[in-house]
């Protein structure tokens, strides 16, 4: 196992060089001269030359490059442009909230999602069936950012029951849980619907009916169990997932995470934090497949003995 988890760590490296290599080159390509906009149409040509000399940029692309790998292996992020304060510094302050977002729709996901494929799998082509796979059907297909503005019309300006944006508390949390939540709860639930009806038609499923076992127990000792690989492996993609989704989630309810963080720096063409904020990110999806895959052998022997 241990050499197993060090392999996967060795193979994250070409991954994280990738995903630092297309970040820089699609912020090169990028229209617009990115320190003009920086200083703004009236600035001097010394002031440009001189930011565009602090920044690096007019260094070849390969050469900055290197050097941010370089960097970075240290700790380095770089520093803001515009609160020249350490990328890491910042990304500290912001990627709590954002992880905090981040668990709780993961988990109102996996709750919801895993309790209605379940039940979808035991009456299948019922009216919970129809209605389950409809439902499903809406979750995948309303974008992020429509769905929580009609929840913050629906439950914030006509109820009055939750607060409209920002954070401090749990009431501020459950309309952008909700938000993200959704459309991974339409995944979950069909995901866990086809595995669970695969299963239940196995013969070890069969026998322990025979034997006498409630259903209750059939379902949680072993349809479950086994038809959970698949069902990890989604909700492993889907925190990486959730993370990325946070930012059209975190503008729309002016919450205080990396999305929020994220979009300024595009606004304003902070490199430094657009690079490290992507970095970092991809680094949390790499981490979160890890432990997805040396999960696998806790749930089944025959992945670890293998």
């Amino acid at each position: 196992m241990l050499t197993f988890i060090v392999r996967r760590l060795l193979l994250a490296v070409p991954v994280l060089l990738g995903v630092v290599f297309v970040v820089m080159l699609t912020v090169d390509l990028l229209p617009g001269d990115a320190v003009t906009l920086m200083l703004g149409e009236h600035a001097t040509k010394d002031a440009v030359a001189k930011l565009r000399d602090h920044l690096g940029l007019d260094k070849p692309f390969l050469v900055r490059y290197l050097e941010y790998v370089g960097r970075v292996v240290r700790g380095d992020l770089g520093r803001s442009i515009q609160q020249n304060r350490p990328v890491a510094a910042e990304l500290a302050d912001a990627w709590p909230a954002t992880l905090e977002l981040t668990i709780a729709a993961l988990v109102l996901a996996a709750v919801a999602g895993i309790v209605a494929g379940v039940a979808s799998a035991v009456w299948p082509n019922s009216i919970f069936d129809a209605l389950a796979r409809l439902g499903s059907l809406f979750g995948l297909s309303m974008p992020i950012f429509w769905t929580g503005l009609v929840l913050i019309v629906v439950f914030s300006l006509w109820l009055n029951w939750l607060p409209v944006g920002g954070a401090g508390s749990l009431t501020h949390l459950i309309l952008p849980a909700v938000t993200l939540a959704l459309p991974s709860v339409a995944m979950i639930s069909r995901m866990t619907r086809a595995a669970v009806l695969d299963v239940l038609r196995e013969d070890y499923v069969r026998t322990a009916r025979a034997k006498g076992l409630g259903e209750f127990w059939v379902l949680a000792r072993h349809a479950l169990r086994n038809a959970f690989i698949p069902i990890l492996t989604l909700l492993g993609l889907q925190s990486g997932q959730l993370m990325g989704g946070a930012v059209l989630t975190e503008t729309v309810f002016a919450w205080p995470g990396i999305g929020t963080w994220l979009v300024d720096a595009i606004e304003a063409r902070n490199y430094p934090v657009l690079q490290g904020g992507i970095l970092f990110i991809a680094f949390v999806f790499v981490l979160v497949n890890l432990v997805v895959d040396v999960s696998y052998g806790f749930l089944n022997p025959r992945i670890r003995l293998s």
